[in-house]
């Protein structure tokens, strides 16, 4: 099988840095004049009509393969509507990223952001002591690391700086004005020890592709390349890991019992729901006498904390970006067209949650992309 090429990224000329931080400012300040929920209706609409669109049919299509996969026991109409909505919600985010420093405040966070389920990992976050905490995208994860800082907990958190300078430096200060620093990720592996040993709290968004050499763990019942980084952290500073997210209220698919608020939990419609309101939840914390016993500690870390995203996702999956690469990169063995070895099968199955079914799925879907390979 030939090389694949790998595509330049292409970015946008200089010169238009500062008209298009202009107008991305413009927009921020016009959203209070027109009202939030109003311009963020227009940008749910917005985001679906351009999901649809024919230019935009190749990563539709790759958002509905990995849905399909994700959750099998969903018809082909369930699908769609959520690979659309997941297009909905990141127009959202754009817009509620642009208002958020205007809004999420001391005295007005209450009005869009309320706080549950995060006793778990309060105890950590108050302690005085280093943590890591780790979200996904999924909900609005700006929001989350912004209304902690809001709140009073200091957070690192790393980050890709934009190719917009203008734009960036706004981001930086905005964010950095409340308590949330924004840590460059090609600096990190300077940085971010330092700041452990000061005390401090460092934030990843840890759901990417972490590349050919990343570490392989399952993720929806698939290999996944996982960064090592937060693991190899955890383990030679023995740090508690919080795994938390904001998920907006006003989803088309609510757990179980939990209907958001001004939706049927039959339809899911958010006709007379607030889109900006989201409800942050630190479902899980892993802690260090975890993975004490386990035969591979950093395995076992870095499975976990995806098991903690993939539950998130699973609370409200039209808040995901589906259409993203999660699964680009394949482990060598698959690229080379060969079985699962024997080894990693071992490590997968002594996984606590890992179910006999789990690990035939893995093994079939890992199968079929080495055969991908082969052809």
């Amino acid at each position: 099988m030939g090389q694949l090429r790998k595509n330049k990224k292409k970015r946008l000329p200089a010169w238009t840095h500062g008209p298009v931080y202009g107008a991305v400012r413009t927009a921020g300040a016009a959203m209070p004049v027109f009202g939030v929920e109003p311009s963020l209706r227009f940008m749910r609409g917005l985001g679906g009509s351009f999901g649809g669109m024919s230019l935009n049919k190749k990563r539709l299509y790759r958002a509905i393969e990995n849905i399909q996969w994700c959750f099998p026991e969903w018809d082909s109409a369930m699908v769609h509507r959520h690979a659309l909505e997941g297009y909905r919600h990141l127009f959202s985010l754009a817009a509620e990223a642009s208002v958020m420093p205007r809004v999420i405040t001391e005295q007005g966070y209450a009005e869009y952001v309320s706080i549950a389920e995060i006793s778990k990992g309060l105890r950590h976050m108050l302690s005085g002591e280093p943590c890591l905490l780790l979200t996904g995208h999924c909900g609005n994860w700006e929001l989350l690391g912004y209304t902690l800082a809001v709140l009073g907990f200091p957070i690192h958190a790393l980050y890709r700086p934009l190719d917009m300078k203008p734009l960036d430096q706004w981001v930086q200060e905005t964010r950095r004005r409340r308590g949330l620093d924004l840590v460059d990720k090609f600096g990190a592996a300077s940085a971010l020890p330092a700041l452990i040993e000061q005390g401090e709290t460092v934030a990843f968004i840890a759901d990417q592709n972490a590349g050919d050499g990343g570490l392989f763990v399952p993720f929806f019942n698939r290999l996944s390349s996982a960064y090592k980084t937060i693991g190899l952290l955890a383990l030679r500073y023995d740090l508690p890991i919080v795994c938390g997210h904001a998920r907006r209220l006003s989803g088309l698919a609510p757990p179980p019992g939990d209907a958001p608020i001004g939706t049927s939990a039959s339809t899911g419609s958010i006709a007379d729901a607030q889109v900006f309101r989201y409800v942050i939840e630190i479902p899980e914390v892993i802690e260090p006498a975890d993975w004490k016993d386990q035969p591979d500690p950093l395995f076992y870390i870095t499975a976990r904390y995806r098991r903690a995203i993939e539950g998130m996702i699973r609370r409200a999956p039209e808040q995901y970006l589906w259409m993203h690469r999660a699964w680009k990169s394949r482990p060598v063995f698959e690229r080379k067209g060969r079985a699962m070895p024997v080894r990693l099968r071992e490590k997968i199955a002594a996984l606590p949650w890992i179910t006999d079914e789990d690990l035939a799925r893995i093994e079939e879907r890992s199968a079929r992309d080495a055969r991908a390979f082969a052809r």
